[in-house]
C-alpha cells in the first residue's frame, strides 16, 4: 500500500509563535518562543502557531518510523517480540533495569551480543543497554541479521536498514527519498531534518490506523507507555492518562510530537531554544485547546510540568489558529 501525502506546507503562516514564560513570583525570568502545527493525513495544515515550515531535526521523535523495517522485514514476528519488543524499539527510555532487560531480549532473540550495540555507554552506567536508544539499536541489528545485511556498519547512512527507513519516511511524506536531509544523532544513528508540518504529517499517519505496521507500532507504544520513557517522564505519564487516545513521543532540542489515535491528526512542536520544559508546557496547552485529554488528566500533568519549584511556574500565551485552505 502506497501512502502518498502530496505534502505541501503552503505559504508561511502569519500566526505568531506561542510564548512560554518562566515566572518567579509574578516576575518574568525567561521566555521561550515555540512553533506548533496540526496536520491531517493528507498533509493539510489545519491549525498552527508560528511557522509550519520551520525546519529542524526530528531527533528521537523519528523512532516509531525507524522501527518500520523491524516489522516489515519479518524480524519482529520471527523473534516473537510482542508489543513489549516493538515498544522498546521506539523508546527513549530511562535506562532502568526493566528497560535494559527489554532491549537485551531483542538481542538474545536475534542471536546477537550486547557488544554489537554501537550506542554509547551513558555516564555512570555499565552497559550500552542502559542508553536511552538501546532498543532502537537492538532492532536495527535484529533487522540486519534477519536480512543478512552487515552488522558492523548498521549506523552508516548507506546501510540497507537506514536506506529502508528513509524510503519509508519519504513514502509517508510523498517525497523522493533523495530529498531527505540526514545528520548524525547523538546515539550515532541518522536523524532527519524536516519541516515541522512534515513531522505532524508523520504523526497523523501514525494515529490513523490505516497502515498495519504503523497501527502495530502505535498500539505497542500505548499498551506499554512505561517502556517508551519511564516513571514520571512526560511521554509515559501523558499516554497513561490518555485512555489510548493520544500517542506522545518527544525528541531532544525542544521537539514534541503527538498523534490523535483513530482520527488521523498529528501535532508537532518545536521550541526555538530547545527547552524541554517549554515543549511540555506547550503540549499540555495544546491538548487543552484541542480537548484531547480529560480535565483531570490535564490537571495532574500540569501540576507536574508547570510548577517548576515553589513560587516558580510556567505560563503559556497564544493559541493555535485555523488555517485557510
Amino acid at each position: 500500500m502506497t501512502l502518498s501525502s502530496g505534502f505541501n506546507a503552503g505559504p508561511r503562516s502569519s500566526t505568531p509563535p506561542l510564548q512560554v514564560t518562566l515566572r518567579r513570583g509574578c516576575i518574568s525570568e525567561s521566555v521561550h518562543r515555540v512553533h506548533a502545527v496540526v496536520c491531517d493525513g493528507r498533509g493539510r495544515v489545519l491549525m498552527c502557531a508560528g511557522d509550519p515550515g520551520y525546519e529542524t531535526f526530528i531527533r528521537s521523535a523519528l523512532k516509531p518510523f525507524q522501527a518500520l523495517p523491524f516489522l516489515s522485514s519479518g524480524a519482529a514476528d520471527q523473534m516473537d517480540v510482542g508489543d513489549r519488543g516493538v515498544a522498546i524499539s521506539c523508546a527513549s527510555h530511562a535506562g532502568t533495569n526493566v528497560h535494559a532487560r527489554e532491549a537485551f531480549k531483542l538481542l538474545w532473540k536475534g542471536e546477537l551480543e550486547t557488544s554489537q550495540l554501537q550506542c554509547p555507554v551513558p555516564l555512570n552506567a555499565e552497559s550500552p543497554l542502559q542508553h536511552n536508544c538501546s532498543g532502537k539499536h537492538a532492532a536495527f541489528l535484529a533487522t540486519s541479521r534477519k536480512m543478512a545485511w552487515p552488522l558492523e556498519t548498521y549506523l552508516q547512512s548507506e546501510h540497507p536498514v537506514q536506506v529502508e527507513i528513509n524510503r519509508r519516511v519519504a513514502e509517508l511524506l510523498g517525497l523522493p527519498a533523495e530529498e531527505l536531509v540526514a545528520a548524525r544523532d547523538d546515539c550515532g544513528a541518522p536523524t532527519l531534518r524536516l519541516q515541522l508540518a512534515q513531522m505532524a504529517l508523520l504523526y497523523a499517519h501514525l494515529g490513523a490506523s490505516r497502515h498495519a505496521e504503523l497501527e502495530q507500532i502505535s498500539r505497542a507504544m500505548l499498551a506499554h507507555p512505561d517502556l517508551i520513557a519511564g516513571e514520571g517522564r512526560f511521554d509515559t505519564e501523558l499516554m497513561r492518562r490518555s485512555h489510548g487516545q493520544v500517542l506522545s513521543k518527544g525528541g531532544a532540542e525542544g521537539i514534541q510530537c503527538l498523534s490523535r489515535i483513530g482520527e488521523g491528526l498529528g501535532v508537532a512542536i518545536k521550541v526555538e531554544d530547545g527547552s524541554r520544559r517549554a515543549k511540555q508546557a506547550v503540549a499540555l496547552h495544546l491538548l487543552h485547546q484541542l480537548e484531547w485529554l480529560t480535565p483531570m488528566g490535564l490537571q495532574e500533568l500540569e501540576e507536574q510540568v508547570l510548577i517548576v519549584n515553589p513560587g516558580v511556574h510556567l505560563e503559556v500565551n497564544g493559541a493555535l489558529q485555523f488555517q485557510q485552505s
